[in-house]
């Protein structure tokens, strides 16, 4: 059947392709308690058992939403991965009070540098999130059984490339390299190999995804604000904004390096991969003057209902026809223009490359 799909889209006479997804990727970025928008994002996905799921990539809290996923799925299938992933995320919230880091939550890590090392800061090097994740999750049995095939990234620090970890690599030590953000955590080391971020080289990874994805849609699930309506002027602001800029400036790169991909010759799987993109910036009316690491319940709360409310409208856009629910990974001139736009009507529709 594939042979005869590539025959019918040379000659330009292929169907179009079944809407929802039938079978899905998914590219989960980073950024702190703003990964409640892809928990929302994912619980929508959940409720429509039409979409199946082939592979997640995600750093960060990207990273820890893709493992509680699979691991849910895996031991009891999406009703089980939905309450992991709640139960998750209120855990957090009310760890969050001890954090050691609770203090300074709203103060951009770069001018926490200026001020404590989390050496200094939490000496003893505790961090709730390892316990949370050892407790939900059977790393040994997710490298043995996962239903999803699994690319979490992190950062090496010794020359700052990705490294991206597959399912049978994965660990709670993997999750938190992947999440350890260096002015706030101490460094994880696999193997003897110090790890920092994910999101430092790619945020999510996108070019692996592609490049393992056996589904000819991915979804980017956007976590970090992009964009700002204002100058910043304060030293806070300022710091935010260079954060934010770096954090999305990978995942613009490798949108950019699919795009030229198709362009110069791409690979028939290439040519059929639609990659649609929706952003919790689009859905949190100020967000960018939010702080990600406040894991206060009501604002993981309205995040999360924002990413079921901004799933189930790239899934409408795509049944009504407003705009093409099946973009190429090339046709995007410019990452920015992949997020929703608003029709004549006044509604919301999502724009899809």
């Amino acid at each position: 059947m594939r042979v005869l799909d590539r025959t019918l889209e040379r000659l330009g006479l292929a169907a179009a392709p079944a809407w929802p997804p039938r079978r899905l990727s998914l590219a989960l970025q980073g950024g702190g308690s703003f990964g409640a928008f892809t928990w929302g994002a994912l619980e929508r996905l959940l409720d429509h058992p039409e979409i199946g799921f082939d592979a997640v990539s995600g750093v960060s809290a990207g990273a820890v939403n893709a493992t509680l996923l699979a691991a849910g799925l895996m031991e009891g299938g999406r009703a089980a991965a939905k309450a992991r992933l709640e139960r998750f995320w209120r855990r957090m919230s009310r760890a969050a009070a001890f954090l050691p880091s609770a203090a300074l939550a709203g103060l951009p890590l770069g001018l926490m540098s200026r001020a404590l090392s989390p050496y200094l800061l939490n000496p003893f090097n505790l961090n709730p999130l390892r316990e949370a994740l050892a407790d939900e999750i059977d790393f040994a049995r997710l490298r043995a059984d996962s239903p999803l095939r699994l690319l979490i990234g992190a950062t090496r620090v010794r020359d700052g490339a990705l490294r991206v970890f597959t399912t049978a690599e994965i660990s709670v030590d993997v999750v938190l390299a992947s999440a350890c953000l260096p002015l706030i955590h101490h460094t994880i080391a696999i193997d003897g190999e110090p790890y920092w971020d994910g999101g430092y080289s790619a945020n999510p990874p996108l070019l692996a995804l592609a490049a393992a994805t056996r589904a000819d849609h991915i979804l980017v699930v956007q976590a970090t604000p992009a964009t700002v309506d204002r100058l910043p002027t304060t030293p806070a602001e300022i710091a935010r904004r260079l954060e934010r800029i770096q954090f999305n400036a990978t995942l613009n790169a490798e949108l950019a390096a699919l795009r030229h991909a198709r362009r110069i010759g791409a690979t028939p799987k290439l040519k059929r991969l639609r990659v649609g993109r929706i952003s919790a910036q689009d859905g949190v009316a100020g967000l960018e003057d939010e702080s990600a690491g406040n894991l206060d319940w009501s604002f993981l709360a309205r995040l999360r209902d924002s990413g079921r409310a901004e799933v189930e409208g790239w899934i409408g856009a795509g049944r009504r026809g407003d705009s093409p629910p099946d973009g190429r990974a090339d046709e995007a001139a410019n990452p920015a223009s992949l997020g929703p736009q608003t029709d004549r009507s006044g509604g919301r529709r999502c724009r899809e490359r």
